[in-house]
């Protein structure tokens, strides 16, 4: 399979590179960030052993057109994507958090309140939710931003405390925050789907905050079809939905969440190949546009020739 699951570049005025679950990033000159996004897959942390054909085109070019849609909400690090799966941008200094904001009670939220709790992150929720259900109203549930291993539930509270941002910077997060679901929901609904719950991720150049990494993709965020929802929530029906969870789901019927002495399962072809219709299944749904396979023979000559080429224009 035709797939970027490493890259080794030694880019022009290259000055460090990370290696991310799914992410390499090269700073350029101090001053840039190239964000190629790979075919990796991480699920509870732990990057899977196969990559998924597509899937970073996908996450990068959605990010792409959510970032340009949100900019008049928030400032954003991006100056150029000159390949399907390369953002260039400015380095911002990143919150030490992750914004997630839920409007339905899903995934590691109803995990958590199936398993008896009823704060999650230093927000209450009320009895007799059931799985899926929509929320009274969205809720802000933060994460720390571990560079290893896992992240953490964290309230606002204890985010002020331990003086991981100010209060005033949390605010204005806050505010960001609600404004870009509110505008993810609003484009969701227009494409029959339901914005479910997503994270943002922050930081700060030029003294002003600005919006980070990707947003409503489906590796930061869980969609369900909007078309049937009510129906399936009043005969207690799975959601028909796109996003990773699913990918959770297999891995925890097969014995894994990313606890330690767990063995990561094989991949067959087959699910492979559904991985990765379904992340196109989204791209087209979320975006509307018919998405195109790059089908290049050499996909790692591609991404540094387009790369070389961007930073020939960047000052």
């Amino acid at each position: 399979m035709n797939a970027l699951k490493d890259t080794y570049f030694d880019l022009p005025g290259q000055t460090h590179f990370y290696k991310g679950k799914v992410r390499d990033v090269y700073t350029i000159d101090n001053k840039f960030l190239v964000m190629v996004v790979t075919d990796r897959i991480s699920a509870f942390d732990v990057v899977l052993p196969e990559p998924i054909p597509y899937k970073g085109q996908v996450l990068n070019q959605i990010a792409a057109k959510f970032l340009l849609a949100t900019q008049d909400i928030v400032p954003n690090w991006v100056l150029d994507v000159p390949d399907p799966n390369v953002t260039i941008g400015k380095i911002c200094e990143p919150f030490k958090i992750e914004m997630v904001i839920r409007g339905y009670l899903a995934g590691h939220a109803w995990r958590e309140y199936e398993s008896g709790r009823r704060t999650i992150c230093g927000v209450e929720l009320p009895n007799g939710l059931k799985e899926n259900d929509k929320l009274p109203h969205p809720i802000i549930t933060p994460t720390t931003k571990a560079a290893i291993g896992h992240d953490e539930d964290i309230s606002r509270e204890e985010i002020i405390s331990r003086n991981i941002v100010t209060e005033n910077e949390y605010i204005e997060l806050e505010k960001y925050t609600y404004a870009l679901y509110q505008r993810g929901t609003e484009i969701s609904a227009e494409r029959g789907l339901i914005l479910v719950d997503t994270k943002y991720e922050f930081g700060k150049a030029d003294g002003r905050v600005h919006l980070i990494d990707e947003i409503h993709t489906p590796d930061s965020s869980r969609y369900f079809y909007k078309d049937g929802y009510q129906d399936r929530q009043n005969i207690n029906e799975p959601q028909r939905q796109l996003s990773k969870e699913f990918v959770r789901k297999w891995l925890i019927d097969e014995g894994f969440q990313g606890k330690e002495d767990q063995l990561l399962p094989e991949m067959a072809k087959d699910l492979i190949n559904s991985i990765s219709n379904r992340y196109i299944e989204l791209y087209e749904h979320i975006t509307g546009d018919e998405f195109i396979k790059n089908n290049d023979t050499n996909i790692l000559d591609r991404v540094e020739r387009n790369i070389c080429e961007a930073l020939k224009y960047l000052n």
